[in-house]
């Protein structure tokens, strides 16, 4: 495989959002997503919503979506924990059609995965009835897209799983 094939570029995420015609990225930056923070804060087609917590994402998701806008959020998986009641209410009880990209942190597809976060994720999903896709190349990036027309046409959220780290 060639490097192109075994990475995630930030800018292969990106080129996804805008041809999707998502407005804003609600956000809790981190350490492991810095690239693409550098990215969005040049991207003139696209408004980077920083929140202070996880929690926070959905409530603003729903604002923006009810304002006329199209939002997608962008935090790890750790913070759908959190998120998880705004999930319930603003986002699958007012059939909100949301694109969540969550960061699959402790996911490894070469072993054993040992982080409580990676191994409760998909089954929190599946108990909350949202589908999800994984994207792990910029080869897979298309599968936002994929995510963006289930959410349109369920008018629920869907997940994206992010399962590597981004490359330079």
């Amino acid at each position: 495989m060639t490097t192109h094939e075994t990475v995630l570029h930030p800018a292969a995420i990106i080129e996804e959002l805008k041809k999707n015609d998502f407005t804003h990225v609600v956000w809790l930056p981190d350490s492991e997503t810095n690239f693409m923070y550098h990215l969005l804060t040049n991207e003139p087609g696209l408004d980077l919503v920083p929140v202070c917590r996880e929690g926070e994402t959905m409530a603003i998701a729903a604002g923006l979506w009810v304002g006329g806008k199209k939002p997608v959020v962008l935090i790890q998986n750790t913070g759908i924990f959190e998120s998880g009641d705004s999930i319930r209410g603003l986002g699958l009880d007012v059939h909100q059609p949301l694109v969540m990209l969550i960061g699959y942190r402790g996911w490894s597809r070469h072993g054993l995965t040992t982080d409580s976060a990676a191994r409760f994720i998909e089954h929190i999903l599946h108990a909350w009835g949202i589908s999800y896709y994984l994207i792990e190349t910029d080869e897979d990036a298309d599968r936002i897209s994929l995510a963006a027309e289930e959410a349109e046409r369920t008018q629920k959220p869907v997940a994206v799983l992010v399962g590597s780290e981004f490359g330079a």
